[in-house]
């Protein structure tokens, strides 16, 4: 997808598909909801089969959605991304400090009656995103190169930090303040399964695809014929993966309204919170539309697939902890959507001269 031009507006920079996006996204949520209400007996027959903890058609759709994104990557100009401290620096606080600290401030504010959601959202704020945000980065003309290397790093520290975080918010933190403590007991085996498989598998297909078509036929070739071909599979493997994820839930979303809409509020606090927040800071510290964009995006976004996987295995499939993971893509996915027009707006306020935005600011095929 190309980005949007400064005359034309996001409209007009937009593909037919990516201009309705979000009532693409209504349909599928509306029509995942709908099968999981008219269907009985779905959700388990969809989790039956798992992959690293997460229902097989979820994995899935995951990997088809993330692969188109990943072949689109521009493998050697990762260099660069690597040697920018203003990005890499900024994204380690945002997510591993400013993130979890921001989410069990909210989640104490605004659910202090009520302990089973609180956890959950808690181990939300904790599973920082790997897989979906590449393409909400992608629709709002973030740079990939970028996104590639902050889901990259976000997977090491997922590995090495989820669990001591999970202690320390669930466990030391409360106690501290005199609040109710939590136990939380992940395996590092569960963490790294779930970056194996859900960032791993479609890296190295992404980069393979790229990296040999490249060498059989040139740059100018694959990004003209391949890229094209396989982009909007990308948004095909979302729809999907929404439908799935909510036909899972769509009996216990709609069994439960009122508590569907008290974990939303603190959810889009902590979404609008950390979106805007850090799109501030990377225009403060002197990032390019594209590198702000993509801080933005991986700071924002959560692993709920990771989140709802260890709710599950901790506390139960029907446990609150777990509803609270499973209102998250409820809210994340029309929240996010939401952010990646508003990114398009924020372009104007990052205007440089060509040259200077050049090295971190790649054309989107």
């Amino acid at each position: 997808m190309s980005a949007p031009s400064a005359r034309g507006g996001v409209a007009k920079g937009l593909s037919f598909l990516d201009r309705y996006l979000a009532a693409w996204i209504a349909a599928a949520m509306a029509a995942g909801i709908g099968l999981g209400r008219a269907v009985p007996g779905l959700g388990s027959r969809l989790s039956g089969a798992t992959v690293a903890g997460v229902s097989a058609p979820i994995a899935l759709g995951l990997l088809v959605m993330m692969y188109p994104v990943l072949a689109k990557v521009r493998y050697d100009r990762i260099g660069a991304v690597t040697r920018d401290r203003r990005l890499l620096v900024p994204s380690l606080l945002l997510n591993w400090v400013a993130g979890p600290a921001l989410m069990f401030a909210l989640a104490w504010l605004l659910l202090p009656d009520l302990p089973a959601y609180r956890t959950g959202l808690i181990i939300v704020g904790l599973a920082r995103c790997i897989a979906m945000v590449v393409i909400w980065n992608d629709l709002a003309c973030g740079d990939r190169e970028a996104a590639a290397v902050l889901v990259a790093l976000n997977s090491v520290f997922q590995v090495l930090a989820f669990s001591l975080l999970g202690w320390f918010y669930l466990t030391v933190f409360p106690g501290w303040l005199g609040l109710r403590q939590t136990g939380l007991d992940v395996s590092a085996w569960t963490l790294t399964r779930s970056v194996l498989v859900f960032l791993g598998v479609p890296l190295a297909a992404g980069y393979l695809t790229r990296r040999l078509g490249e060498r059989a036929r040139g740059r100018t070739w694959y990004e003209a014929a391949v890229v094209p071909r396989i982009g909007p599979f990308a948004l095909y493997g979302l729809l999907f993966t929404v439908v799935v994820l909510f036909a899972l839930q769509g009996r216990a979303i709609t069994s439960h309204p009122w508590d569907v809409v008290r974990v939303a509020l603190p959810l889009l606090a902590y979404f609008a919170l950390m979106w805007t927040g850090s799109m501030a800071l990377g225009r403060a510290v002197g990032l390019g539309h594209a590198r702000a964009t993509t801080l933005a995006f991986t700071a924002a976004g959560n692993n709920f697939e990771l989140a709802i996987a260890v709710a599950v295995a901790t506390f139960g499939a029907a446990s609150g902890q777990t509803l609270a993971g499973v209102v998250g893509p409820l809210v994340e996915v029309p929240a996010l959507i939401g952010l990646v027009h508003v990114a398009h707006h924020a372009r104007r306020h990052f205007a440089v001269p060509a040259a200077a935005a050049a090295p971190e600011e790649p054309a989107h095929a």
